[in-house]
C-alpha cells in the first residue's frame, strides 16, 4: 500500500489516503509517484494537489500528517533544497534540526532528576521566558 497526502494551495496537508500498490505501479510493477498521484485526482478532483508520503518515513523526512506542511526547494537541513513533511514550527525560536526533520529549541532541554522522574515532573517550553533571556526556557513543571 502506499500513501498520498494532498496538500492545499499553501502546502499544508489536508488529508492522507491509502492507495493500492495496483493503482501506482507502472506496467513493470514498479512503484510510481506520478502514476499514484494521477489515481488520487482522478478520485478527488484534476485540480488537487499530491505528494507521496511513507509511513515508515523512509520518504520526505516524517509520514505526512492533517495540519503538517510539505517543504520543498528551501535551503535548510544542510541542504540546497528541502522534499520534507514537517509539523508546524511549535515556537518562533526554534529551528529545523541539519540533516533532520525535526523542530529543536535553540537550548538543550535540562535532563530531569531521578526524583523529579518519580514525582511526576516535566520540562516544558516558555518561549517568553527565552525571549526575555536567551538562557533560559525550560521550565520545570509540576503536574497538578
Amino acid at each position: 500500500m502506499a500513501h498520498f497526502a494532498q496538500l492545499d494551495q499553501n502546502n499544508i496537508v489536508t488529508q492522507v489516503i491509502v492507495v493500492s500498490d495496483d493503482d501506482c505501479t507502472d506496467s513493470n510493477g514498479t512503484e510510481t509517484e506520478s502514476i499514484g498521484v494521477a489515481f488520487c485526482q482522478k478520485l478527488v478532483g484534476a485540480d488537487t494537489n499530491w505528494k507521496q508520503t511513507s509511513y515508515n518515513n523512509n520518504l520526505r523526512g516524517n509520514y505526512a500528517g492533517v495540519g503538517m506542511t510539505y517543504m520543498t526547494n528551501v535551503a535548510t537541513l544542510g541542504v540546497g533544497s528541502t522534499d520534507i513533511f514537517i509539523d508546524p514550527q511549535p515556537y518562533s525560536s526554534w529551528s529545523i534540526g541539519v540533516g533532520t526533520a525535526r523542530w529543536y529549541a535553540p537550548i538543550s532541554q535540562p535532563a530531569l532528576t531521578e526524583d523529579e522522574v518519580t514525582a511526576g515532573k516535566y520540562y516544558s517550553w516558555d518561549e517568553s521566558a527565552y525571549q526575555a533571556d536567551n538562557t533560559t526556557g525550560w521550565v520545570l513543571t509540576t503536574p497538578e
